[in-house]
């Protein structure tokens, strides 16, 4: 994936079949659907791949079981059958995970039993292993540091487990390799409107502030929490179709909770779920769901939002996490599609909608990271519907993404730097690759940061390979130190910022 040839692309004369506006779970998946099916795509993303809630969600792949609990079972079948797929298409980048509803009165692990007997059956054949009921003993086993006072029990089931920005790198540089041109730091404009239809956007490049124009026979707004802004370019009256709901997540030690189980909180005083899950040999704590007024790229946590992940996890953990244990706090924002005049956003609608205006541009918005292939492929097929595009059917189900040809890879011999090489497992089978630029550069073998296991390859590898454009881009979603330790982003950032200037970067973006 080049941004050079990228832009070039983007800058050529010529009539696309699909633009794409947003490079989030739901543009990139838009792209792949398009581009694999033989029409000429191209997506326009304002700043880098997955840079707002996309990459800052609570890292599960998941059927939803609060939403089973709210009566939606198509949604969580749905999602359920898009979880399988995503487990098959990228087994480098989505693993099983096992949760634990821990139960401390009698009667819990018969009720959530019934509940996630469902959800199993909703699974179908794709519900293994099934959920069981733990004795007190069991779950205190499988949950090392769980609040042990009063526990009767619990009850297990799985889910999937992934790292967002990771995949959403992985579904740009597989819609590459299916044809598309995927463009990043490429800020949208405007519409081109020809007789009160859209036929293009015009973009520019934000390295070189060179404006462009993109014609294209469809335009798909696919900016998550922005899709009002580009709504109204068209009508500033347009009523918005998006209320907002920000959730943040706690990362504290895996000291707090050691092992590779999660805890599923499932019911906290305001109605919610929180879990606290191992992620990255850490431990995240999420999410919270509090109504704000407007989208914003980088949100705030509020000190009440993290009083109450803190408080709620200090129920369950049996050692108490304190703000002093913090190592680092992420915040996304939920784009929720306004369908009631409840004012509970926790009760807003979490499937996907697509809007056709009359102008024939296309908005795509909702839904959640673990249905962006399903999103991608109805956005795309009311695109060729209206537009009477021709194009293949869709194989999106079973295309497997970049890295997950063979992810069984050996471990690597030492460098000769203190490095476990756990992060290349992301790489899947583009493993050697990398460690072919330690042969080369011994020296690229250095972690970023002591504890943990991300390399300088891994930075070098993302200039070249991933368009990452900046020490953000490194630091957040090439790798996830950021999101991981702050303290210890703040120590890599120098060595980051160097590798930029030694690939031509200069100081990045």
């Amino acid at each position: 994936m080049n941004r050079a040839e990228a832009l070039q692309r983007a800058q050529d004369k010529q009539t696309w079949d699909v633009a794409i506006i947003g490079g989030g779970a739901t543009g990139l998946g838009a792209a792949l659907e398009s581009a694999s099916r033989g029409l000429r795509t191209i997506l326009l993303e304002r700043r880098d791949f997955a840079s707002a809630t996309s990459s800052r969600s609570t890292k599960l792949v998941h059927g939803g079981v609060r939403y089973l609990e709210q009566g939606n079972v198509s949604l969580v079948r749905e999602a359920l059958l898009e979880r399988a797929r995503l487990c098959q298409n990228a087994p480098h980048l989505v693993h099983k995970l096992t949760f634990v509803v821990p139960c401390y009165r009698w009667w819990e692990k018969p009720y959530y039993r019934t509940g996630l007997g469902l959800y199993d059956l909703l699974a179908g054949r794709h519900a293994h292993p099934k959920s069981r009921m733990l004795s007190a003993k069991a779950t205190s086993d499988l949950l090392p540091g769980l609040k042990s006072t009063g526990l009767c029990g619990g009850v297990s089931y799985w889910d999937g487990q992934f790292d967002d920005a990771r995949l959403a790198v992985a579904l740009a540089r597989t819609a590459t390799k299916q044809g598309a041109a995927v463009l990043n730091y490429a800020p949208v404009l405007g519409l081109i409107t020809e007789n009160s239809k859209v036929v293009g956007v015009r973009a520019i490049d934000s390295e070189t502030s060179a404006e462009f124009s993109v014609r294209a026979k469809s335009v798909i707004n696919a900016t998550g929490i922005f899709v009002d802004e580009v709504r109204k370019w068209e009508d500033p009256q347009r009523e918005s179709m998006l209320a907002f709901s920000q959730g943040i997540h706690l990362v504290l030690p895996q000291e707090f909770l050691p092992g590779e189980t999660a805890i599923i909180v499932p019911k906290t005083k305001d109605g919610r779920v929180v879990f606290i899950i191992p992620w990255h040999g850490q431990v995240v704590v999420g999410t919270t769901d509090t109504p704000i007024d407007a989208a914003e790229y980088d949100p705030a946590p509020r000190e009440a939002e993290i009083d109450f992940l803190l408080e709620h996890a200090a129920m369950y953990l049996a050692k108490c996490p304190r703000r002093s244990d913090i190592k680092a706090v992420f915040v996304g924002i939920r784009p929720l599609v306004r369908r009631s005049k409840s004012q509970s956003t926790s009760k807003l609608s979490r499937d996907h909608t697509i809007v056709t205006e009359n102008s024939g541009l296309l908005t795509i918005t909702g839904g959640k990271w673990t249905t962006y292939r399903k999103m991608g492929q109805d956005v795309v097929e009311t695109a060729i519907r209206a537009h009477n595009l021709r194009a293949r059917e869709s194989t999106t189900a079973t295309l497997r993404l970049v890295g997950a040809d063979n992810t069984n890879v050996t471990e690597p011999v030492s460098y000769g730097y203190e490095s476990s090489f756990e992060s290349l497992k992301l790489y899947g089978d583009e493993q050697p690759l990398i460690r072919n630029l330690i042969s080369e550069r011994p020296e690229l073998g250095r972690v970023l940061a002591d504890g943990y296991p991300y390399t300088q390859a891994e930075v070098v590898w993302g200039i070249r390979n991933e368009m990452a454009r900046s020490v953000e881009d490194i630091l957040f979603r090439r790798t996830r130190l950021g999101l991981l330790d702050r303290a210890a982003s703040e120590e890599a950032e120098p060595v980051v910022r160097q590798l930029l200037r030694e690939e031509g970067i200069g100081s990045g973006i």
